[in-house]
């Protein structure tokens, strides 16, 4: 027996424009809720980061996530955790993780109701650092996915690995990125998966778990939510109820955390840092977050070095933010913070091969609302001169990255 879980990863950036989410809901998210409302036997989890759900019910395609809601109750999906805003969680504060993980929950609460109720974990993009496991232990997960490449020790087939998380530990479910990959690039079909799939193990029971944008299905392949996965389904839903022999065993679809139940828990291992997009050799050369923070990617550093900018001045505006104006744009420039960390402004800027100016262009504006509001903030706080001439300082250094990062936009 094979078991097979995957998840489907459902994003769009805070940044996005109406046209396109409407674009996607219509050739993707649709298509494929109807594909699962079809297939009652289908089995998979889904994570929807939270600033999806509310574009979704605000730009008015509302049924899509009453849609996943009713799959949720039936047994069909089963939600994981993540961050709100997508952002990448080893490079961020360990504050602004706990509650963009936090933030994530409450609004997912609100648009699933009781559904919501989140066992796994899906860091976003799937980068991984040690520093992470603390707060997504903390928020009440039991495991989280990672890719494939993060496993060092021999590829876990019938045993979950688990992962230091401070006093405790959790389970860990590796992405296998070939067969994945072999998905997402029209690399395969479904009689060929099938078989595929049934050799693993060579008869002893074994898992396989598989993982991809959702936007793969209908939005960058027009139709592969019927031409492979409703096709899959059917296959799979027509097998005998008992192989016939141990060289080609049956395949049952099962959600992620059934695994936990379904085989034994392994050795506590390290993952190592990396993401979805990581290669060997970008390990190798101690890049694990190639297309969010590469070294040698000059746009890259000026990115983060603006961010710092930020989680400076912000910090201290909320330190001494001790009258109504203060208040004002203390909470002005903290409401921004958390959207302007989406990871797309980073992976558009990465130029392997990804480059969009008006995408880096949009998340960078997040950031300078950051600052300007901080700033204000400071200026009409209580802090001493000295304070404010600091922040002045640094304000300085920040239009100085500000003035550097339009002019690699739109200097070349």
């Amino acid at each position: 027996m094979t078991f097979w879980a995957q998840l489907l990863h459902f994003y769009q950036p805070p940044t996005q424009t109406h046209d396109v989410i409407r674009k996607v809901a219509a050739e993707s998210y649709r298509p494929l809720v109807d594909v699962l409302l079809e297939h009652p036997e289908a089995r998979l989890a889904v994570n929807m980061n939270a600033v999806l759900t509310e574009s979704l019910l605000e730009h008015g395609l509302g049924d899509i996530v009453r849609d996943l809601r009713v799959l949720a109750e039936r047994g069909q999906i089963e939600f994981v955790g993540s961050g709100k805003f997508h952002p990448i969680l080893p490079l961020i504060p360990e504050a602004e993780r706990q509650r963009s993980i936090a933030d994530n929950a409450r609004t997912n609460h609100l648009g699933f109701g009781d559904a919501w109720k989140p066992r796994g974990f899906f860091p976003p993009e799937m980068c991984y650092s040690a520093a992470i496991t603390q707060s997504i232990a903390a928020a009440g997960h039991d495991w989280l996915i990672l890719s494939g490449v993060a496993c060092p020790s021999d590829w876990p087939t019938d045993i979950v690995y688990r992962a230091p998380a401070d006093s405790r530990t959790l389970e860990v479910l590796f992405r296998d990125d070939a067969r994945s990959n072999r998905i997402s690039f029209r690399e395969t079909g479904p009689v060929e998966f099938i078989e595929d799939l049934s050799r693993i193990g060579g008869g002893e029971p074994a898992y396989v778990l598989t993982a991809m944008d959702a936007e793969t299905y209908g939005h960058h392949i027009h139709g592969w939510e019927r031409e492979f996965l409703a096709a899959t389904f059917d296959l799979m839903n027509a097998q005998p109820a008992k192989p016939s022999d141990r060289q080609h065993s049956h395949v049952s679809m099962v959600l992620p955390s059934e695994l936990l139940d379904l085989f034994p828990a392994g050795p506590v291992i390290e993952p190592l840092p990396s993401s979805w997009s990581t290669t060997r050799d970008d390990i190798a050369a101690h890049n694990p977050y190639p297309l969010w923070h590469s070294p040698g990617n000059r746009l890259h550093e000026l990115q983060w070095e603006y961010v710092d900018h930020c989680i400076d001045l912000l910090a201290v505006s909320q330190r001494y933010a001790d009258s109504d104006v203060s208040r004002q744009f203390a909470c002005l420039a903290a409401e921004k913070f958390q959207p302007a960390l989406h990871s797309c402004q980073f992976w558009w800027a990465s130029r392997r091969p990804m480059w969009d100016v008006p995408m880096v262009h949009r998340g960078f504006q997040l950031l300078n609302e950051v600052a300007l509001y901080a700033s204000k903030s400071i200026g009409e706080g209580s802090a001493s001169e000295r304070v404010k001439q600091e922040a002045r300082w640094r304000m300085a250094a920040a239009t100085e990255a500000r003035a550097q990062i339009e002019r690699e936009l739109f200097g070349r």
